[in-house]
């Protein structure tokens, strides 16, 4: 590829896709990470420690998403929307940086979900060479671990917009009450945990083993009290547990009947 520009969210596998690249490019590699509404503030730290470590120059992008009418009204397409947004912005700054590449981390498990975001990626010829590596997401995972990165057994993330249904408008108030919802999960020690927000209704999802957890009675009284302090009314726990796209379900039942 002789130079690349990597969309960097300081995630598992772009974790890997940047050292990887690193190793073979040596300094003709550039992270770039976005920062928006939408980012974890924690994950940016995140990245940035471990761009530093990898001596890979790291730059922040700066995109206010909230601005774009048709993002906040949360359509189906909503990724694709906020995809092309960005990648548009980041193929702008690897022209001027003249970088050959922009690549993301898409690994080949991405291809058997809902992921409208990859309709954007394949329009403005980004590259995502997991994907075309045919490596899933555990492969990275031992991949990571062989190679001693820290993500190898990093809890998966996604933007905290995914934690709102779609059709229900997106807010900068909404944003911040599941990103501190999250926090005092994270701040008991359940790392991977997403906290669905159907307007005042709080519907948490954990792995199987914090399931019994959450339902010890101090515990569970102790999240109740947090939660209401943010502004949820209703507090449920999802017995089906943390499963990636669980919002997605809804569009395939819906394709399922039609």
């Amino acid at each position: 590829m002789g130079s690349v520009l990597i969309a960097y969210s300081g995630g598992v596998d772009s974790t890997f896709l940047l050292k990887a690249a690193q190793e073979e490019l040596g300094n003709k590699v550039i992270a770039v990470t976005v920062k928006s509404e939408i980012s974890h503030f924690n994950e940016m730290a995140i990245a940035k420690k471990i761009a530093k470590k990898f001596k890979v120059k790291h730059l922040i992008n700066e995109i206010k998403i909230l601005s774009n009418k048709e993002f906040v009204n949360n359509p189906p397409e909503r990724c694709y929307i906020c995809k092309r947004e960005i990648f548009i912005r980041i193929s702008e700054m690897a022209k001027k940086l003249n970088l050959t590449f922009v690549a993301d981390g898409s690994n080949y498990d991405d291809l058997s979900d809902y992921r409208p975001g990859m309709k954007a990626v394949r329009e403005l010829e980004i590259r995502s060479p997991l994907q075309e590596a045919l490596l899933s997401k555990e492969d990275i995972r031992l991949l990571s671990k062989e190679m001693d990165l820290p993500t190898w057994n990093k809890p998966s993330n996604s933007c905290l917009a995914t934690r709102i249904p779609y059709g229900d408008n997106i807010t900068l108030e909404k944003l911040k009450r599941i990103e501190k919802a999250e926090g005092l999960f994270h701040d008991l020690g359940i790392e991977q945990v997403r906290v669905r927000c159907h307007n005042k209704l709080a519907k948490i999802e954990v792995i199987e083993k914090d399931l019994f957890l959450l339902m010890e009675d101090d515990l569970r009284k102790k999240i109740i009290s947090k939660l209401k302090q943010l502004g949820f009314i209703y507090i449920t726990l999802d017995l089906q547990g943390y499963r990636t796209g669980s919002m997605n379900e809804e569009l395939t039942e819906k394709a399922r009947t039609d």
